[in-house]
């Protein structure tokens, strides 16, 4: 029966299949009458020609002379890299067209997951529409901080032997959490480096906040953390300053933010219907049926019981926005992240959400956009050919009607979408967001999920 199920659901999303899109499967082509933001400087190249081969841009001229070549017309729109998320929970292959819908042409899912791995091999196979896809494997604590969603580790050993295992398995990154002391964190980071696999850090209570910036642990994640850890939740910006100091001065650390995902603790307090929005109608079922209604839950009695935590939540949410502002002025490369898939926090359309809390912050609209894309690809070396449009670079882009140097929401809409080179125009991108919406794998998501508890406890 589970078999079925899963074959079933497989099934549903073969509108993702490469194979079966015709008019989408060619990748090599010569585009004209575009400008184009790089995102390399803070410019615009005005009226240019683009020579994508294979997926990868080759050229950016003036004028392109290439022989037996298609020529796609950008009608003196504006092409942009594509959109990077750094921090989501993927739970099914419906949010890879979600996500590119919204205009994110790569994600770096932070909860892994076998089904996170079949993913990633059909990614680079090129047989899916899908964001460029890295992951982390499933999360690393200490033996206290239990859950089924992360792997409780007792001893130094254990570590080195979970970090060795992620990598011959295939994932991409490290992810610390909670509960994680010294010994055990020393061992990750130690069996890391000789593994050469980056460390993205959820920062752990048993350490000092700033041992998170070890070389090896390219990004940390969550403004929220600052406020807990290091500030124990004084919101006091002359106490904020050193700790921004120190993560500026270490000159290799990113942040992550997810504001987004913090200020929806504060819209489930409002919105008391927030849970059978149509909105919600794009979440995983299972998710919503577990995680968002436990969340919701959460807030909206701890609202009854006092009504004052309303408030508190808002000023911390206007606190976290001071911490961008600060980072951002001390130079710490900000990257985009939503935590996209759990709570009430939806995949893809998030991001418009978090870039627009940078902006509020005070960044400008080219350094907001480079949150999500130069920021986010240079902060692994396995990223490095997404971010900008330059020769050699992966045409993961989109083609938008207004310039985003002047208006940041054209990016909610994108007029084509190119993945790996390949185009989806607007009517495609709908269709990702039709299917996905309301969908019926609730026991299929389990079933996943099960055969992650199985394999890794």
């Amino acid at each position: 029966m589970g078999i079925i199920t899963l074959w079933v659901d497989a099934s549903s999303t073969n509108y993702l299949d490469i194979n079966k899109s015709v008019s989408a499967s060619n990748n090599s082509y010569l585009i004209k009458n575009v400008n184009i933001i790089p995102m390399y400087q803070d410019t615009m190249l005005v009226d240019k020609m683009v020579y994508i081969n294979d997926g990868v841009i080759k050229k950016i001229e003036d004028s392109i002379e290439v022989s037996d070549i298609e020529v796609f017309d950008g009608e003196h729109k504006y092409l942009t890299p594509g959109l990077i998320d750094m921090h989501v929970h993927v739970w099914d292959r419906y949010e890879l067209g979600l996500y590119l819908s919204n205009g994110v042409t790569a994600v770096r899912n932070l909860w892994g997951m076998p089904l996170h791995l079949r993913i990633k091999e059909d990614v680079v196979e090129e047989s899916i529409f899908s964001p460029s896809f890295f992951t982390t494997g499933p999360k690393l604590t200490g033996s206290e901080f239990i859950g089924d969603d992360n792997l409780n580790l007792t001893n130094p050993k254990e570590a080195e032997e979970a970090v060795i295992s992620y990598k011959e398995r295939g994932y991409d990154f490290i992810k610390t959490y909670y509960g994680l002391d010294k010994a055990l964190f020393d061992a990750v980071i130690e069996q890391a480096q000789i593994s050469e696999m980056d460390i993205v850090a959820h920062p752990s209570q048993k350490v000092p906040f700033l041992y998170h910036l070890n070389t090896q642990i390219k990004s940390i994640e969550h403004a929220e953390e600052i406020v807990q850890q290091p500030l124990q939740f004084d919101l006091d910006t002359l106490k904020l300053q050193p700790i921004i100091d120190s993560i500026s001065q270490s000159n290799h650390t990113s942040y992550s933010p997810t504001i987004t995902v913090f200020h929806n603790i504060y819209q489930m307090m409002m919105d008391d219907s927030i849970l059978d929005s149509e909105a919600l109608q794009y979440m995983n079922p299972l998710i919503k049926m577990d995680d968002s209604k436990r969340q919701f839950e959460r807030w909206y009695n701890a609202k009854q019981e006092d009504p004052s935590t309303a408030d508190r939540i808002k000023k911390q949410h206007d606190f976290h926005l001071t911490i961008v502002k600060k980072l951002h002025e001390a130079g710490v490369p900000i990257i985009c992240g939503t935590d996209g898939g759990i709570g009430v926090t939806l995949p893809g359309f998030s991001i418009h959400k978090e870039l627009a809390f940078y902006k509020e912050a005070g960044l400008s609209n080219y350094e907001v956009l480079k949150t999500a894309t130069v920021n986010a690809s240079q902060t692994h070396a396995i990223m490095k050919q997404l971010g900008t449009i330059e020769e050699g670079k992966v045409a993961n882009l989109l083609l938008v009607d207004e310039n985003p140097l002047t208006n940041l929401t054209t990016l909610e809409n994108p007029t084509y979408v190119f993945i790996k080179g390949r185009k989806l125009n607007r009517k495609t991108l709908d269709s990702f967001n039709e299917k996905a919406k309301n969908r019926k794998n609730l026991i299929a998501t389990g079933l996943r999920y099960v055969e992650n508890l199985i394999i890794e406890k």
